[in-house]
């Protein structure tokens, strides 16, 4: 139990803790304290490198809008093995790609409304898909999970 002393310091009253504000005062073991701050530090640790894998993974986006064409890549870094989709939008309209397995740690899609870069196996969009020179990209893993997301300005020819 923490007090505070008529001179304004805190001090602890437990018999297992001892008094802080005097340093002749044995410390005691107490082997529970102990047990649960290393299990809190561990919690803390292995939240702490969850959270940092979930934000290394990132996208890039790169779109391209011409008078007969309209064009986008989206690349995934830094993913978990296994397989994602991609979603483009711009406007009303949307278009998601089929589902691909990682490469490496890395997944790409194209999207594209030439019929030789649709043969190629991009995914097909309209000519005039995109709209105000702007979409936005997310990548979707196998559960439908929003992993990363990114707006973009397109290029014009």
């Amino acid at each position: 139990m923490v007090c505070i002393g008529a001179d304004g310091f805190a001090r602890i009253d437990d018999s297992t803790h001892r008094d802080l504000s005097d340093p002749k005062t044995p410390i005691k073991e107490n082997t529970m304290t102990r047990i649960q701050t290393l299990t809190m530090s561990l919690a803390i640790g292995a939240l702490s490198a969850f959270s940092l894998g979930a934000a290394a993974q990132s996208i890039d986006v790169k779109c391209e809008t011409r008078s007969d064409r309209s064009k986008a890549s989206v690349d995934g870094k830094n993913l978990s093995s296994g397989n994602y989709s991609a979603v483009l939008i711009s406007g009303a309209n949307s278009a998601q790609s089929p589902y691909e397995a990682t490469v490496g740690d890395e997944a790409e899609f194209d999207f594209d409304s030439n019929a030789r870069d649709i043969r190629q196996g991009a995914t097909a969009i309209p000519r005039n898909f995109i709209v105000g020179n702007r979409v936005t990209a997310m990548l979707l893993d196998v559960g439908g999970n929003v992993v990363a997301q990114r707006s973009a300005k397109c290029r014009r020819n």
